[in-house]
This record gives C-alpha cells, sequence and structure tokens, in this order.
C-alpha cells in the first residue's frame, strides 16, 4: 500500500433542549453523510488540521477537548487515509457566529442525537467514532478542560552562558520552536498561560501570548532554581488550575514536567502509573495536553495527548 493520507476532524456536539446533539455534514459532490474532517495541509500539525477545516466545512470556530481515536480505510487510490478525531463542544455564540453558507463541498449541515447518527451516517468508520464518544457521555465526561504541560523550547546551554542560569536565552532553533507550537496550543483553547519565571520559559510563551492577547502568570514555583534548591511548589500551581476549570498551558522545565504531571493526577483522583511516564518525557518545546471533566474534575484524568515540537 502507499503512503498513507493523513487527516483530522471533530465530532462537534452540544446540548439541545436537554439531549446531546452532534454535527454531521451533508456532502455536496459525494451525496454523503459524515463527520467533518480533511487533510493535513504542508507544515500544519493534526489538531491545527481538526480545528481549521471544522472552521472552513462548518464555519464554526471550536477548541479540541478529548481525543477520540482514529480511523483508517483504504482509497479508491490504494492509498490508507488515517484521519484523527477530536471531541469539540459548540458553544452558542459560535453558532451564531457561524459563517457557513451551502457550497460546492458541504450542501448542508445537521445536528442529530447520538442514536439516530448512527443508523444515519453513511459510513461504519464514522460510527465507530461517534460510539467511542457515546462512552464517554455514558461515564459523564463530555464537558471538558485542558491542563498543557509545555517545556520550554531549546535554550544556550549552560557550557555557553556566563550569567545565572535563570537569563539564559533561547537558540535561534528555540525561538523558531516557540513561534512553531502556537497553532498546536491555540487548538485546545487555552484561556490562561503560567510559566517559570526563567528567561528561557517566559520567551517560550511570548509568542503564544501575543497571538492570544493572554498575559502569562510568571512564577518562581515552578522553576529551574526553586527545584535545586528545594523550594518548588507544583501542588500549588496545578491546584489552582485545576479548581479553575478554565485551558491552561503551564511552562516549565525538564525536571518539573514529571512533578506538574504527577500532580494533576493526585489533584484529580487518578492511579499514577507509566502512562504519566510516557507523558512527561518530552523535548524541548514538547507538551503534554492532560484533559479533565470540567464537572466533576475528580472523576480523575480522562486522555493525555503529546504533541513533539515541529522540526524546525
Amino acid at each position: 500500500m502507499n503512503k498513507a493520507v493523513y487527516a483530522a476532524g471533530a465530532l462537534c456536539w452540544r446540548p439541545i433542549e436537554g439531549k446531546i446533539h452532534i454535527l454531521v455534514i451533508h456532502r455536496t459532490e459525494y451525496a454523503d453523510i459524515t463527520i467533518p474532517k480533511g487533510k493535513v495541509d504542508p507544515g500544519e500539525t493534526l489538531p491545527q488540521t481538526a480545528v481549521r477545516e471544522i472552521k472552513e466545512e462548518t464555519g464554526l470556530g471550536v477548541r479540541l477537548g478529548v481525543p477520540l481515536g482514529v480511523s483508517r480505510y483504504p482509497l479508491a487510490s490504494g492509498k490508507e487515509k488515517v484521519v484523527h478525531y477530536w471531541a469539540a463542544k459548540v458553544t452558542e455564540a459560535a453558532v451564531r457566529e457561524s459563517t457557513f453558507r451551502p457550497n460546492g463541498e458541504v450542501a448542508a449541515l445537521e445536528w442529530v442525537t447520538l442514536r439516530k447518527a448512527k443508523s444515519y451516517l453513511s459510513f461504519a468508520h464514522d460510527v465507530e467514532i461517534v460510539e467511542q464518544f457515546e462512552r464517554l457521555v455514558a461515564e459523564g465526561v463530555t464537558d471538558t478542560f485542558s491542563i498543557t504541560v509545555l517545556r520550554h523550547a531549546k535554550a544556550t546551554s549552560p557550557s555557553e552562558w556566563n550569567g545565572p542560569d535563570a537569563t539564559r536565552p533561547l537558540t535561534p532553533r528555540g525561538a523558531r520552536q516557540a513561534q512553531a507550537i502556537v497553532p498546536t496550543l491555540e487548538a485546545f483553547g487555552p484561556r490562561r498561560i503560567v510559566t517559570s519565571d526563567a528567561v528561557r520559559c517566559v520567551t517560550t510563551v511570548a509568542a503564544l501570548a501575543a497571538s492570544t492577547g493572554i498575559e502569562p502568570k510568571r512564577t518562581a514555583r515552578i522553576s529551574q532554581d526553586s527545584f535545586e534548591e528545594g523550594t518548588a511548589d507544583p501542588r500549588s500551581v496545578v491546584g489552582k488550575r485545576v479548581r479553575s476549570g478554565k485551558n491552561a498551558v503551564i511552562c516549565s522545565h525538564a525536571p518539573l514536567v514529571p512533578e506538574l504531571l504527577r500532580e494533576i493526577a493526585l489533584a484529580t483522583g487518578s492511579v499514577t502509573g507509566s502512562y504519566l511516564h510516557s507523558a512527561a518525557a518530552l523535548g524541548t518545546a514538547a507538551f503534554s495536553v492532560v484533559h479533565l471533566s470540567a464537572s466533576n474534575p475528580s472523576s480523575g484524568i480522562i486522555s493525555i495527548e503529546t504533541h513533539d515540537a515541529p522540526d524546525v
């Protein structure tokens, strides 16, 4: 089989008259009913693609929630299509602001119940994604928020820096990394940015702050210096973010990343395990997105997804 074609999309959902409905699209050219998705453009990440495609096909601005899995199926060309999906709650404001008009790609949008969707969609692989979402509904964890733990971008090495460690700057590659990760971070809709007060961390989130208009909160509680001095306090930083229930990005250092993830697990009643070690093994400018229940954070971690920095 030839090289795979990668795509991404989202199962958009909203409550209507007390019952969860999901969005399906009626495609013009193929005369079928499916979940909105589209192919990855050159240089895009999968989350970035998902948000862009939802906007282009439905006019809806969304932020990504829990990942729902991957569909794989053969194309007529002989290639395999690999589609990554997320759940995406659609706000009433987004519905009002939708710019959708019937066009050559999408003829119509329709909100349907989960039960109807399973008999209505044209493809079995779409039904499988709906069934995965249905399991979240049964568990009462559809409404979610995320805490993203980000390791700072590539910094000048200690051996090449004469000043205090906290003043080490990003390298040119690190500056490119910090810029390149912005679209992927934005796909998860951050509303707060918390960062170590070290220059390399503050600079890493500067591009995200400029793009979102969010003023980062600097703190020594998750700095390298405080970690080495034994005064770091990742628990208080994480606790505040879990209590707020708002999407947040926390930027820190390699030794603090496992501590931050462990504190998220402890704050939400999650069982700790090897999955946390995997999520903590971040390269520079890489990050792990931890999805939590907005209505009951103590129900534990729903999902963790890890994203590497683009090769820049």
